[in-house]
């Protein structure tokens, strides 16, 4: 593709990019992986890391206030946890709503262009189908 736009271009290089241009694209590639990649990562860390602390000093304040207050702060938590669990869950039944349609749409495709070696799309609907069991049957109720 990129040989292809360097010929319309200019026909000096009909015979491939420079070698420059390979050494450019690989100091780019490893520099995402070795600068890019762990700087973000790093930053999600500290951004969460800061997160938990505020919200700790938060729980900690209001629970040396009083009884009530600690009461409440119990509840809140209990609240954060239930949130927690609700959403990991709703994850659980999107991802295997989506890993049996990728399944169907594979099994479909490849059923299209050969006879043979359509069950291949059981794989991933298989991995649907056991997440939705394990959600709805197997999974502790968010209580």
């Amino acid at each position: 593709m990129a040989s292809l736009a360097l010929m319309l271009l200019d026909n000096s290089y009909a015979q491939g990019p420079p070698p420059f241009f390979w050494i450019f694209l690989s100091i780019g590639a490893v520099s995402l992986f070795v600068v890019f990649i762990p700087v973000v990562t790093w930053i999600d860390k500290q951004s969460k890391e800061r997160e938990a602390f505020y919200r700790a000093e938060t729980f900690r304040r209001v629970a040396e206030a009083s009884n009530e207050s600690a009461k409440a702060v119990i509840e809140l938590l209990r609240e954060d946890d239930r949130l927690k669990q609700t959403k990991a869950r709703e994850g659980m039944k999107i991802g295997g709503l989506i890993c049996i349609a990728v399944g169907a749409a594979l099994s479909l495709l490849i059923w299209s262009q050969h006879d043979k070696g359509f069950l291949v799309g059981l794989i991933p609907g298989s991995v649907g189908v056991a997440l939705l069991v394990y959600v709805y049957f197997l999974a502790a109720p968010v209580e």
